[in-house]
């Protein structure tokens, strides 16, 4: 649709599969907002001590970059089985690594209605977890996802603006961070001729 449209380049944040890149006739800068998240993260939890989670094994690599950027803290993943006639619904979680009395950390991509995001975080306060932070690059927050996380243990959710986050759609614990000037650098480097890969700092 967008070649259709007339576009001959596309710069995209977080693909939930880098694969999908491949499926556009000319090029694509896929950027990360990871650097965004964690810098926020390490600023704002100073002198915890961490620990990164992936809310399932299909994010495990995504966490694996974040726990470089958090200084090589422990990694853990939640194992979840689904339901195949109850759809976007998790029926049991795991955690596999340790999480006892650190600050979690649950990463991933995208929140859309939220219940895997909250039942992870049951599962990383079930097995001792001190706390427990989201973050997220997109936030779809289809309903009930605002309401989800407000009753949930979950201390702070944060968010990049790459999605607009209605009014009616916010709550307290919720922070969004700017992805202007990732973007912005990014053309940046397009329209003079720079290196995009620059701003991966190292992920691909």
């Amino acid at each position: 649709m967008f070649k259709t449209a007339g576009a001959d380049r596309i710069l995209t944040v977080d693909l939930h599969t880098a694969q999908i890149s491949g499926f556009f006739d000319g090029p694509v800068d896929h950027l990360f907002a990871l650097s965004i998240l964690a810098d926020y993260v390490k600023r704002t939890y100073e002198g915890r001590q961490f620990a990164v989670v992936a809310p399932d094994s299909g994010r495990v690599r995504v966490a694996e970059r974040w726990t470089d950027e958090l200084g090589g803290c422990p990694l853990a993943f939640i194992h979840k089985t689904r339901d195949p006639l109850i759809p976007n619904q998790v029926v049991a979680n795991r955690v596999v690594g340790e999480v006892e009395g650190r600050t979690c950390v649950l990463v991933d991509d995208m929140i859309d209605t939220g219940g895997t995001i909250c039942k992870a975080a049951d599962a990383l306060f079930d097995a001792g977890a001190g706390d427990v932070i989201v973050a997220a690059t997109h936030g779809v927050l289809s309903d009930p996802a605002t309401e989800r996380l407000k009753n949930s243990r979950i201390s702070e959710v944060v968010l990049t603006n790459t999605l607009p986050v209605p009014p009616e759609k916010k709550l307290d614990k919720l922070t969004l961070l700017s992805i202007a000037p990732l973007i912005a650098r990014a053309i940046s480097e397009v329209f003079s001729d720079g290196s995009v890969t620059s701003l991966f700092g190292g992920v691909s």
